[in-house]
């Protein structure tokens, strides 16, 4: 199984990965086919109208999550990558006002948010809960073209097609030739003990299939940099977050407290467990308003794994750029091994896909970076996942914000703890990584649709009820 690290950790911008960066990546996706499709063209065809309906997921809670906002910025041309987030705005206010699209190389489109992008909370598709469907009539109102696609979490998008052939296919060319293709931790495992080498450089021969050594140090540096980049951000911001609940940013705060308590030299036994804390509210206080983040392995749980590597570069002596690339190596084979065998999207088995997921890969790195062997990592990675199983994804007011921002800190004080007890026995363990993450996904299919970020149970109903 091949998932190379740069997939699992994307630049972009908040709010989340599969509602706001998914749908921006799937609307450049359609533009993309009405271009270069291969499709039936009618003689004199033109596109005139585009329509976007969203389902599942994306319609309980698009609105919170910007989805209709990323739909427009897609359709546009922008993508979660270069997209200015200080743009946005009035990007979406001249589509807005003129009710026409005008991506590059295509001319314009009408396309009318208040008419033409739906919030269909009434069909499910069948594929996945963050189901959309894009379509494009000419200027009868004839259907021409007509696309499904599922993001399927991370910002990860497929079209109805694909999301089959995900299911039924076998190891891909690529997944043949890469050196080391384990699809879960046994094999992974069994590979490092045979091959004499550790979890991050297996990971870094595989992606040298596609990329030369400096190349893969210059793009793991690139994603430390936006991480880091994203905590320094939130740690500055101040205010209220958008989306109307009127929560008010902590990080900042926070930071200058534990700043001050730095200098004064004071006795604080809770010190690490407060700059984790302060680290990963700082990122997804920064994500829920809309800013860059980088996906670890979803923007809803974009903090944990930021948090954990600064805690790393700050506390341990010895933590240098070798030992950041070597943690997001591990962390990014431990999150593709989830991904392959569960799910990391919140809408298909709630926040233990996310915040569990990104716990475990924060776990396995610390671990590796600290000297931990592959049987100690895959432990860590094991100890944090089992204690978020069945953790719901039930987000108020349908914003990435409560619960969504304590729980990054408390996802990353949970994996520096998985670590430290790891790295205190010799790797064997009653419960296997690969056993708990079959949990992870049975306990998904049986979670009720209401705890699977719709805010239709939970916190999302009871906060607003009391």
């Amino acid at each position: 199984m091949f998932l190379s690290v740069f997939d699992v950790f994307k630049i972009g911008v908040g709010p989340s990965s599969s509602h706001t960066m998914g749908p921006m990546v799937a609307a450049n996706r359609f533009l993309d086919e009405i271009l270069n499709g291969e499709w039936p063209r009618p003689a004199e065809y033109r596109v005139s109208r585009l329509r976007v309906s969203l389902h599942g997921s994306l319609a309980f809670t698009g609105i919170g999550h910007g989805t209709g906002r990323a739909v427009i910025l897609g359709l546009v041309g922008h993508l979660p990558h270069t997209v200015d987030p200080d743009a946005m705005d009035s990007i979406i206010d001249r589509v807005e006002a003129d009710k026409t699209v005008s991506p590059e190389g295509h001319g314009d489109y009408d396309f009318d948010p208040d008419e033409d992008l739906i919030f269909d909370r009434t069909q499910p598709l069948p594929g996945h809960a963050n189901g959309m469907v894009f379509s494009a009539y000419d200027a009868d109102e004839r259907l021409l073209l007509r696309r499904v696609y599922y993001s399927i979490g991370g910002g990860f998008v497929v079209t109805d097609l694909e999301l089959e052939a995900l299911k039924t296919t076998a190891a891909s060319a690529d997944e043949s030739r890469v050196p080391f293709p384990f699809h879960n931790a046994a094999e992974m495992l069994d590979m490092s003990s045979r091959s004499g080498l550790g979890i991050a450089e297996m990971k870094r021969a595989n992606e040298e299939l596609h990329l030369s050594r400096p190349e893969i140090d210059r793009r793991l540096d690139e994603i430390w940099n936006a991480m880091t980049g994203c905590i320094d951000r939130g740690l500055t911001g101040e205010g209220v977050m958008p989306g109307g609940l009127n929560v008010r940013r902590r990080a900042r705060a926070m930071h200058e407290k534990l700043r001050e308590e730095w200098k004064q030299n004071k006795s604080n036994p809770l010190l690490a467990n407060d700059w984790l804390s302060v680290y990963a509210m700082a990122v997804n206080e920064e994500n829920a308003a809309g800013g860059r983040i980088v996906t670890a392995p979803t923007n809803g749980a974009a903090g944990v794994i930021p948090a954990t590597i600064r805690y790393y570069t700050q506390f341990h002596d010895g933590a240098d750029t070798e030992g950041v690339r070597d943690f997001l190596l591990t962390a990014a084979a431990i999150g593709g091994i989830i991904k392959h065998n569960a799910s990391i999207s919140g809408a298909e088995v709630g926040c233990q896909g996310e915040v569990g997921s990104a716990s475990a890969m924060a776990a396995a790195g610390l671990t590796a970076v600290l000297g931990g062997t592959p049987e100690q990592i895959e432990n860590a990675a094991e100890i944090a996942l089992e204690h978020h199983l069945g953790m719901t994804c039930d987000p108020v007011g349908g914003l990435v914000q409560v619960p969504c921002i304590e729980r990054n800190a408390l996802g990353a004080v949970k994996a520096v703890t998985a670590a430290s007890l790891a790295l205190k026995g010799d790797g064997t363990h009653f419960v296997p990584l690969d056993a708990c993450i079959e949990t992870m996904r049975q306990t998904g299919l049986d979670m009720n649709q209401r705890y699977k970020e719709t805010s239709e149970g939970g916190l999302a109903v009871n906060v607003v009820e009391c």
